[in-house]
This record gives C-alpha cells, structure tokens and sequence, in this order.
C-alpha cells in the first residue's frame, strides 16, 4: 500500500489539474450569437450545415483551448473534406469519415490576446454536408466588424476548386472530389485579397443549358435552391447576403465534347445565349443593384473560346441596349492547368485571382464613388 500511495496522490493532483483547465473553457453550440456563418448553410436547432463550397463557419475567441465540434454528413457514407485557418494562416486540409459528432482539437502554438479561427468546406453540395455542432473554447467574443463589400461566384468545377490540391491523395488514387479544395479556388483567393465577403454557387460538370456529360440539371434550375439541387422544398433566402458583384464562369461544359460516351448535339450558340440571359434576368431579380460581370473560361481556347466570347457578348448587348443595366465582360487568360484532369492546381488559380484582383479592385471602388 505504502508503494502505491504516492502514485494514487500524483494522479488526483494530475486530474484535479486537468479539471480546472477544461473548467476555464465552455461549450458553446451551434447558434451562438457569436459564431459568424458564411456561404450556402442552413441553420437548424441543434445544428448548422456547411452546404456548399467554401462555405464557412468563423469563431474569435481568447485563450489556449480549441475543440471544434463536427459531423461528416454524406448521404452515402463517404468521406467530406474541410479547411482549417487559425490568425488568418491556413493549416490544411482536412478530412471527417463517419457519421457522429468529432470532437476536434486545434493545437494553439502561441500566446495572442485574441484568436480567429475559421472553418472551410473543402467540398461541394453534391459530396455531402458537414454539421457544426459547436466549439469548445475559454470565450467566444464578439465578432470585429466585418467587410461592408461582397462577391459571389456562380460557376462549375473551376470555381468549386476541384482537382487544384494533391497534398493529400494524388490524382485518381480514391473518390473523384479527394483533390477538392474550394478554399485556394480563385474566389476565395482573391476575396481574401480584396477583403471582402464572398459566397460560392457552384457545382462540378455543370452548364447554362447542357452539362459536360448531358446527364443531371443545369444552374438556372438549380440557383435558386439553397441545396443547388432539384429540391425546391427548400429555396435560398436571398435577403440576408445583397453581393456588390456577382461573377459568373459558366461555359465550359456546354462547350465540351462530352463523356465519350453519351452522344451530344453540336453545341447551339442560340440556346445558350437565350438560356443565359434569363438566368441574368433571374440573377438581377434577387439583386437589382448588383454589377455582373461575365467570365470566360481559362481551360478553353481557339475557336471553342472565340464562340463563348461572341455568345457572352452577346448577353451583355442584350442588356446594354434593352436596360439600363450594363454587364461586364472579364477575359482569363489561357492557361495549361496543372490539377486533376485539365482542372486547375492551386497555383493556377492564384495565378487567376491575380487577374482578377485589380479589376474586381476597381469594380469595387467605383461602387464607393456612387454610392451603390
């Protein structure tokens, strides 16, 4: 007994220690006032889901401890991935397996009076959702007062990031979304750059009027859905988030050559200009103050480019000459994308976000000049 005594004092004295650490820190869930939400969610009870890419969940808190509360939610069981950025420093990539809450903790490796830490969805609508449950911290402060100015990004596969990150698994080697990484895609990148809000509308293999493969909705039937699927049970609150540009880089799929496999029409500039001017119609209807800028596609080019140029061109005439509310046009340069099947790597869409920024810039300072 004599031996074991001294033993049995040391570990009371570790769990007491233990004990009054976790006393100085609380749980604090889901819909805490305190807790900033951004992109595509939709905020339960008990719960908020991460729908989109680059949707995004931000917490300020003081002191050392960081326990994120969070549940991979994959309708088939699979596997979703989630970007960490502790001080504005991103630390990875991430991926949550499994269907129950994990409880995650952030090492803090320095001492700072005030912490900012932010949650990414690495990945789409179409791979699941990611649940937050809350966070496990000493104290969760105020959010500082956030960017008056935002941008949304309506695009496909480029815009969702797929395929820009092989830091984790290479090419082909599991799931077709393992290289997802919507925060380094070029939206997120350059609204970093410009400080400003952004949200993510996007979805892989996605068109105006026909997808990469002919097989699935298109992004006029799925916009306005906040799951950016067919399911109309559920719609978009439009009201909360009111962006000063909205960007949109669609193109590439109607103008692709298909799967190989399920034959396709010849591509029908006549369609797609028509399809895509209704979708501005439906865009300026939830934003009637917004300035939309048309983007063409960094992975086409030649006569397949030239074609895109002449219909987007064309979408800005109509509204030019029938409105009084012009439209943009922003030309990429070619490039020879270094990601996952001709997709761009993280690089490649630094490189785009450096094209963007200063005219997104400007955009964005005219805007102060007027007042919109």
């Amino acid at each position: 007994m004599k031996i074991f005594k001294p033993l049995f004092m040391c570990c009371l004295v570790a769990i007491f220690t233990v004990q009054c650490q976790l006393n100085e820190a609380m749980f604090y869930a889901s819909n805490h006032e305190n807790l900033l939400y951004s992109g595509r969610i939709e905020k339960l009870e008990n719960e908020v889901i991460l729908i989109g890419p680059a949707s995004s969940v931000s917490a300020w808190f003081t002191g050392d401890t960081c326990v994120l509360h969070l549940k991979n939610n994959h309708p088939d069981g699979l596997h979703n991935f989630y970007s960490i950025e502790l001080d504005h420093e991103d630390l990875g990539r991430f991926r949550i397996d499994g269907d129950t809450t994990l409880a995650i903790p952030i090492e803090i490796s320095f001492q700072k009076d005030l912490h900012k830490i932010m949650i990414t969805k690495s990945t789409e609508a179409s791979n699941g959702y990611i649940n937050v449950e809350g966070i496990f911290c000493e104290n969760l402060v105020t959010p500082p007062k956030q960017p008056e100015k935002s941008i949304e990004f309506i695009g496909n596969s480029i815009t969702c990031g797929m395929g820009n990150d092989t830091t984790i698994l290479p090419c082909h080697a599991n799931q077709w979304y393992d290289q997802h990484n919507a925060y380094w895609a070029y939206g997120p990148t350059v609204s970093r750059a410009l400080k400003v809000n952004y949200l993510l509308s996007a979805v892989s293999g996605i068109g105006m009027y026909r997808n990469w493969n002919g097989i699935g909705p298109v992004m006029p039937e799925v916009y306005e859905n906040l799951y950016l699927n067919l399911d109309d049970r559920k719609k978009r609150d439009f009201t909360g988030f009111q962006p000063d540009i909205v960007s949109i880089c669609l193109g590439t799929n109607d103008l692709s050559d298909g799967d190989g496999v399920n034959w396709r029409h010849p591509f029908d500039p006549a369609v797609f200009t028509a399809q895509y001017i209704a979708f501005v119609e439906t865009i300026l209807k939830h934003y009637p103050h917004t300035q939309i800028v048309l983007l063409n596609s960094p992975m086409i080019q030649g006569e397949k480019n030239e074609i895109l140029l002449e219909c987007i061109n064309e979408v800005r005439n109509h509204f030019n000459q029938a409105t009084n509310k012009a439209l943009l046009i922003f030309e990429f340069d070619h490039m020879i994308p270094g990601g996952c099947d001709d997709h761009p790597s993280i690089n490649d869409h630094m490189l785009l976000a450096d094209q963007l920024y200063p005219f997104f810039k400007d955009l964005l300072n005219q805007g102060d000049e007027t007042g919109n």
